[in-house]
C-alpha cells in the first residue's frame, strides 16, 4: 500500500471525460477523452489496500486488484500489467465492456465514492499495448492433442488462448465472417473500437490459435465430425436466442431483434458495406428493452441520424441511490445514465407495448401502450393509459433465453437444465465425454468477466481431461462465485 491515507487525501472519484455530444455522434470513435495518467495513479492511491478485498469476491476473474491500485499507484505499469493479466486475458474488453461489480463491491464505496477500479484497470493495458509490454507466448513444448472451440466471443477466446499457451492445438470455429462474435457484431464501434479486438487476435494467431470463420459447426461441419478430429470440444457459442414480443403486428416490416439491427452497423466499420441495410434515418425509434443492449440501439439509432429515440422499459425507474434491498457488497439496480442516453432520446418506465400498428405498405407507424403496475401476478394493465406512439423501426433489446438449441446442441446430444441451458460439472464437462461448455451457453445470459473467467475455468478442466495438467488456473465451479 503505497499511501495508507491516499483515499483520506483524495476523496473525489474522477473519471475520463466524454466528448461532446455534438461532436461524438457524428463519428463512431469511442466516447471518452485521453485520460491523463498523473490522475490515474491518484485515484489508484484511493485504494486502502483492505485485509479482506471484497473486491476480489465482487470480480468473477478474481482480480488482483489491490495488487495492481498499488503498483499503479507507484509507477510500477509493467508489473501492474503482469498482475492484471495473471487472472485475465482480456483487460482491454472488460475494462470497457464490464459493469465493474468489483466496484459495487469496493469496501470505500460504503461510505464514499469508490475506487475507480475500471479506469485504472483499462488504463494499465493501455500502456501496456503502447510501450510493446504485451506480446506473444507460444508455448515451449507442443503436446500434440487437437481441441475446438466451438464460439468465439470472450469466453471461447479465453478458453483458447489458455489452451494454446498450454502447448495443444487449438482451432476455433466461428460461423460469422469475422471472430469475436459479440465483441465483434453485437457491440457498437462507439463502446469499443474493434482495433482492441484485431490485436489481441493477432497476439493470439502467433500464439498458434488457429481461426476458421464462415463454419456454422452442426451444418458445415457435423457433431460426429467435429468429435472426430478433436480430443476434446469446448462449447462456447452464448445465448444467442433472443427474447421476442409476440404481440400483434409483430410481423411487421421494421420491428426487428436488436442483434438483427446493431451487426448492421459494425459491418458499414468494417467497410462491408456503405450504408446499413436496417438504418435509424429519419425515423422515430423505439427501443424495447432498458438494459445495456437497449442503450447500444439508442447510441447506434443518434448516430444514424434518427428523427426521435425512445426506449421502453416495463420495469419501475430504477432508485438513484443503493435500495436498502440490496446492501453493499452486492451489485445494485440503480438508475444509470450511459453515453447513450447523454446523447438524447426519451426513456418510459413502466409501460407495456400492447400491439404494432402498420400502413397500408406492411410497415410498422406506431405502437399502442399501456402503463402497467408490479403485482403479486405480475404486470397488470392501468385502465385508461393506453396510447399510442409513432415509430418506423423498433427494436427489441429484451435479452436472451438460452442458447440455439437446434443444429450442434442436438446432434451432440447433451443435457439441458430447466432454462434450456448445458449441463456442466465442475470440471465444465458437458453430460458428452470430450465436451465442455463455457460462459453464457452454460451460465445464461450474463457479464463479459464471467465469460472469460468460464472459458479460462473450461480450458482447465480440458487440459486435466487430456492427461496433460500443465497447472492451468483452477476452474471455479459454474455455480459459485470466486472465494474471497
Amino acid at each position: 500500500m503505497g499511501d495508507p491515507k491516499g483515499f483520506l487525501k483524495i476523496t473525489e472519484r474522477e473519471l475520463p471525460a466524454h466528448r461532446p455530444v455534438d461532436v461524438r455522434i457524428q463519428d463512431w470513435r469511442e466516447v471518452y477523452q485521453d485520460f491523463d495518467r498523473g490522475t490515474v495513479t491518484k485515484q489508484a492511491s484511493r485504494c486502502m489496500d483492505c485485509g479482506i478485498p471484497f473486491c476480489h469476491n465482487g470480480c468473477p476473474l478474481g482480480n488482483l486488484i489491490p495488487e495492481w491500485n498499488d503498483l499503479v499507484h507507484r509507477h510500477d505499469w509493467g508489473e501492474a500489467i503482469e498482475r492484471l493479466h495473471a487472472t485475465n486475458n482480456f483487460p482491454e474488453f472488460t475494462g470497457r465492456l464490464c459493469p465493474a461489480p468489483c466496484e459495487s463491491a469496493c469496501v470505500l464505496g460504503i461510505n464514499q465514492p469508490a475506487v475507480t477500479i475500471k479506469n485504472v484497470e483499462v488504463s494499465i493495458i493501455d500502456r501496456a499495448w503502447e510501450e510493446g509490454w504485451v506480446r506473444p507466448l507460444p508455448p515451449e513444448v507442443r503436446t500434440g492433442r487437437k481441441v475446438a472451440v466451438v464460439g468465439s466471443g470472450p469466453a471461447g477466446l479465453a478458453a483458447a488462448q489458455q489452451l494454446t499457451r498450454a502447448g495443444h492445438d487449438v482451432t476455433v470455429y466461428e460461423r460469422a465472417d469475422r471472430i469475436g462474435g459479440l465483441l465483434r457484431y453485437g457491440i457498437p464501434e462507439f463502446k469499443m473500437e474493434k482495433r482492441h479486438l484485431d490485436r489481441r487476435l493477432a497476439q493470439m494467431a502467433a500464439e498458434g490459435t488457429r481461426f476458421r470463420t464462415g463454419i456454422s459447426v452442426g451444418t458445415d461441419i457435423t457433431a460426429k465430425e467435429l468429435r472426430a478430429e478433436n480430443e476434446a470440444v469446448v462449447l462456447t457459442g452464448g445465448a444467442t436466442q433472443a427474447r421476442d414480443l409476440p404481440v400483434p403486428g409483430r410481423e411487421l416490416d421494421g420491428v426487428h431483434q436488436a442483434m438483427e439491427y446493431l451487426p448492421l452497423a459494425n459491418k458499414v466499420q468494417e467497410g462491408d458495406a456503405a450504408e446499413p441495410a436496417i438504418t435509424a434515418e429519419g425515423k422515430d425509434v423505439v427501443v424495447i428493452g432498458g438494459g445495456d443492449t437497449g442503450a447500444d440501439c439508442i447510441g447506434t439509432a443518434h448516430r444514424q441520424g434518427a428523427r426521435s429515440v425512445t426506449q421502453l422499459e416495463i420495469m419501475p425507474k430504477p432508485p438513484a441511490k443503493r435500495p436498502e434491498g440490496q446492501p453493499w457488497p452486492t451489485m445494485p439496480a440503480v438508475y444509470k445514465v450511459t453515453s447513450a442516453h447523454e446523447e438524447g432520446g426519451k426513456r418510459v418506465y413502466s409501460v407495456n407495448t400492447v400491439e404494432f400498428l402498420g400502413d397500408d405498405q406492411g410497415r410498422v407507424r406506431a405502437l399502442k401502450l399501456v402503463d402497467v403496475e408490479r403485482t403479486a401476478n405480475g404486470f397488470e394493465p392501468v385502465p385508461g393509459t393506453e396510447r399510442e406512439i409513432p415509430a418506423q423501426l423498433v427494436t427489441l433489446a429484451m435479452g436472451f433465453v438460452g442458447p440455439e438449441k437446434k443444429g450442434l446442441l442436438e446432434d451432440l446430444g447433451v443435457e439441458l437444465d430447466g432454462r434450456g441451458n448445458v449441463v456442466r460439472d465442475e470440471d465444465y464437462a458437458t453430460t458428452v465425454d470430450g465436451v465442455f461448455c463455457a460462459g453464457d451457453m452454460g451460465r445464461g445470459q450474463s457479464l463479459i468477466v464471467w465469460a472469460i473467467a468460464e472459458g479460462r475455468s473450461a480450458a482447465a478442466g480440458v487440459d486435466r481431461y487430456l492427461g496433460a495438467d500443465t497447472a492451468l488456473p483452477t476452474a471455479i465451479p459454474p455455480t459459485a462465485r470466486p472465494l474471497v
